[in-house]
């Protein structure tokens, strides 16, 4: 178990290198870029100051010399400020020996460290991710094993025809709909629709604080989470049945035991390893990966939106250090997963593989 461990660590590294190899690779050849952004929003500052002047102004221009643009001299100061002046390869080795020391470097656009942004946009992603996750696995799980239990009668076909018809409508749509129904749109004003608390939270007792928050999540949270009861409810009626249907169920029932101690004592334990092996991914996805389209409908500022706005924007340093951060994350949930299916299921062994 150890040397299993010990080589999926050292595995990482080349696959974390590889990924950061071709991102960055990618990166060199897409149209614009952090220095050509600043260059557009000086030319647009000056045409805009050259506005004020045949108004009557009288501004200093600087190097910005009409329709040439900015002087050249100026576009490679710009060049040296981004790091751009160096080799690809040096710029490369260099952010991969900074990453190492968890150094992420500041952000072009917002001017800030890439950590503290990161650390300001993560409470709303973890509101996000958490109460969906706890939500998903609090309620699918007890759905399954009923489903399970009453195969094929009416309450299992009418909550079938339900979740499916939930996990059909896109997130952002029922968050549409939300808002129209519940949110002011047209009907009827019953939650607000902007970030994660009111404005007044601070003045609030510590019990209003809780119930201002949880009243902010209730339309964004129930957008995200109804796309998700159909995997995990079905994955879990799934595993049921087939447990069920084993030998070792009929032994237990011949045996006289009754229905639930047949279900819970000797059922459950099995089925349940699909799901429980699969929770450690589950449950770190969960903080990080909120959706762009929820958080942009319900005004939320979290991870998603800065990811994309990075992207719009050419923020090189937070694209490629929030990717160096959930690929390692990734890559150890993988490795928990494994060491949870050999502490779940005693039959699963990695000694072979040394």
């Amino acid at each position: 178990m150890a040397v299993y461990i010990l080589r999926r660590l050292l595995l990482m590294i080349p696959t974390l290198f590889g990924v950061m190899a071709v991102t960055f690779l990618v990166i060199q050849f897409v149209p614009g870029g952090p220095v050509e952004r600043m260059v557009s929003l000086l030319e647009k500052g000056h045409n805009a100051v050259g506005g004020e002047v045949s108004s009557g102004a009288s501004p200093t221009t600087g190097n910005y010399r009409g329709a040439q643009g900015l002087d050249p001299e100026q576009v490679e100061q710009l060049r040296r400020l981004y790091g751009f002046d160096k080799p690809p390869l040096e710029r490369f080795f260099g952010m991969i020996w900074n990453y190492l020391r968890f150094d992420f470097g500041e952000s072009y656009y917002y001017h800030r460290t890439v950590v503290d942004l990161v650390l300001e946009k993560m409470p709303v992603s973890i509101s996000l991710g958490l109460w969906t996750f706890l939500l998903t696995y609090l309620i699918s799980i007890p759905l399954g094993i009923k489903k399970a239990v009453r195969h094929q009668s009416r309450f299992d076909s009418w909550t079938s025809t339900v979740i499916l018809a939930g996990y059909s409508i896109p997130g952002f749509v029922l968050g549409i709909l939300l808002i129209v129904l519940f949110g002011g749109g047209s009907f009827w004003n019953l939650f607000p629709m902007r970030g994660l608390v009111s404005d007044h939270w601070q003045d609030l007792s510590l019990m209003g604080k809780i119930l201002d928050y949880l009243w902010h999540m209730v339309l964004p949270i129930t957008a995200s989470v109804i796309g998700s009861f159909a995997v995990m409810t079905m994955l879990t009626k799934n595993s049921f049945l087939e447990e069920i249907s084993k030998q070792y169920v009929l032994t237990a029932r011949a045996k006289g035991l009754g229905e639930n101690a047949v279900l819970y004592r000797h059922v459950f334990r099995n089925a349940m390893i699909p799901l429980v092996t699969g929770f450690p991914g589950s449950f770190v996805a969960a903080f990080f990966s909120g959706s762009l389209l929820i958080e942009t409908i319900f005004s939320l500022d979290g991870l998603g939106l800065l990811g994309y706005e990075s992207v719009i924007n050419r923020d090189y340093p937070v694209v490629m250090a929030t990717l160096y951060f959930f690929t390692l994350l990734g890559l150890l949930t993988k490795l928990l997963t494994d060491i949870t299916y050999v502490m779940v299921d005693p039959r699963i062994t990695f000694e072979k593989a040394k």
